[in-house]
């Protein structure tokens, strides 16, 4: 079955659960942001990628946070569900923002617990190797889009992780990622090291090589 929504593409993620601050200023989205509070709609953000719009995220408007003459706003929004667009057009039948046809992707909520902990794990021992304070996480509510912003993802690998429609893939996918990034930001720790202390005398710890023997043929 699908619905009809507002369009309004961004090249970024959205995800569900996210809670996202806009300024609006051009015209066609100062429109949508009006209607969003005069009728309660909620608009779609299609990721626009690779010259292409497939998959985004349903919004809804939570609060304008600052209006200005211009008819600019800062407004925050809230992620709802993921959909797939089926149709897309410009310009809604007398409106000049896009809409289109899109189809909800049913999500299923099917956490592995000992993988939610290794995942938590990870990310803590990220921050500790980028040195940044760790963030503070509900183990309740802890979801595989929580901190997804916040894990090194590129955009296309975000687009990824968005598609996936299985809570227990989404935490594989970003286990992955992490067991290859942790190891490369480990490296790169270590070259900063080598590069400050270069030229600076180093007390080095002697190897205890006693029991050490040279094989010959």
């Amino acid at each position: 079955m699908t619905s009809r929504l507002a369009l309004f593409p961004l090249q970024n993620v959205v995800f569900p659960g996210e809670k996202l601050p806009l300024h609006i200023f051009e015209e066609r989205y100062k429109q949508l942001i009006q209607d969003c509070e005069t009728t309660g709609i909620t608009f779609g953000i299609p990721v626009y990628l690779n010259n292409k719009l497939k998959y985004g995220t349903e919004v809804e408007l939570k609060q304008v946070v600052n209006s200005y003459a211009s008819g600019a706003k800062d407004v925050i929004c809230h992620g709802l569900r993921v959909f797939r667009i089926r149709e897309f057009e410009h310009m809604e039948k007398g409106k000049i923002y896009a809409g289109g046809d899109v189809e909800f992707l049913e999500d299923i909520d099917d956490p592995d617990e000992e993988q939610k902990q290794q995942l938590i794990d990870l990310i803590v021992e990220l921050y500790l190797h980028l040195e940044v304070p760790p963030p503070v996480i509900d183990y309740a509510t802890f979801r595989s889009f929580t901190l997804a912003h916040k894990i090194g993802l590129s955009l296309q690998q975000e687009y990824s992780l968005l598609k996936l429609t299985s809570e227990k893939d989404r935490q594989a996918y970003i286990i992955n990622h992490l067991c290859i990034t942790i190891p490369i930001v480990q490296e790169m720790n270590r070259a900063k090291q080598t590069i400050e202390l270069n030229g600076h005398f180093r007390n080095f710890d002697p190897l205890d090589f006693r029991e050490f023997r040279l094989k010959t043929r």
